[in-house]
């Protein structure tokens, strides 16, 4: 049957909007964010909702802190670094890759024990050394869990003991959860927010440490010299550290970034 006038003026149409549809598709600016693990739920909460405000995708590269720092500085490319702690700016900022940052929370290290506490874990990082207790701890040279967690130790003088008694060493606080979870461990030291997340609160609890001994620790979202779009980036900079970025850190455990104030 012959097409109709109608019929080729709504093929036309259907055309036309496919076309400008798949435009759109193409202005779409793509953004990349380089965060730790720690921090991807809410991360990709204020991600979505931003996406939604302007026409961008977010894509969130994860892992431990001092990987994602040096795969961003490798690869060239990307938009925003955000550690578990501010010690990797410190530790990177000469090399030229960070640039302006805001606060958009805190960290803050916890022992992490099997849910109701059944090995009475005292609040204090020696029971890592109870000859009873199954511990594990995060890998220094990966993540900022294990360094926040080797700042602690080596405060108390027990960094190398806890090491050798540990039944292994984690990346990140992922892993250190998961395992914790399998029941492969009893007790680890951990950022304590993670144990408040909706799939580990039912198997996990949080032994809280002295804050003198656990400091909290300031979450930086640090723009990367390498992003060709500044000023959006700093448009998600602001609406992170502002105040639906805070409800979301707040909502998922952590302590938001009105702390010192």
């Amino acid at each position: 049957m012959p097409a109709t006038p109608i019929r080729r003026l709504a093929a036309f149409l259907f055309a036309a909007t496919c076309s400008v549809a798949a435009l759109a598709q193409d202005a779409r600016t793509d953004l990349l964010l380089y965060c730790g693990i720690t921090m991807v739920r809410p991360m990709t909460e204020i991600a979505r909702q931003f996406e939604q405000k302007e026409s961008v995708k977010i894509t969130i590269a994860q892992g431990g802190s001092e990987d994602l720092y040096q795969s961003a500085k490798k690869s060239g490319i990307g938009d925003w670094y955000l550690p578990g702690e501010p010690s990797y700016r410190d530790k990177h900022f000469k090399e030229g890759l960070l640039g302006e940052h805001v606060t958009v929370g805190h960290n803050q290290m916890a022992l992490m024990v099997q849910k109701g506490n059944p090995k009475q874990v005292r609040p204090d990082p020696r029971e890592l050394l109870r000859q009873d207790l199954i511990a594990i701890v995060g890998n220094a040279e990966s993540g900022s869990v294990g360094q926040e967690a080797r700042r602690i130790l080596d405060g108390l003088g027990i960094y190398p003991q806890v090491v050798r008694q540990a039944a292994f060493l984690a990346p990140d606080s992922r892993s250190l959860v998961n395992a914790m979870k399998k029941g492969d461990a009893d007790v680890t030291l951990n950022w304590r927010a993670t144990a408040f997340f909706p799939d580990n609160a039912p198997k996990l609890d949080v032994v809280d440490l002295d804050p003198k001994l656990a400091k909290p620790q300031a979450l930086l979202l640090i723009q990367l010299k390498s992003t060709k779009h500044a000023e959006l980036g700093r448009r998600f900079m602001e609406f992170a550290a502002g105040d639906a970025g805070q409800a979301i850190f707040r909502k998922h455990g952590f302590l938001d970034n009105h702390l010192n104030k």
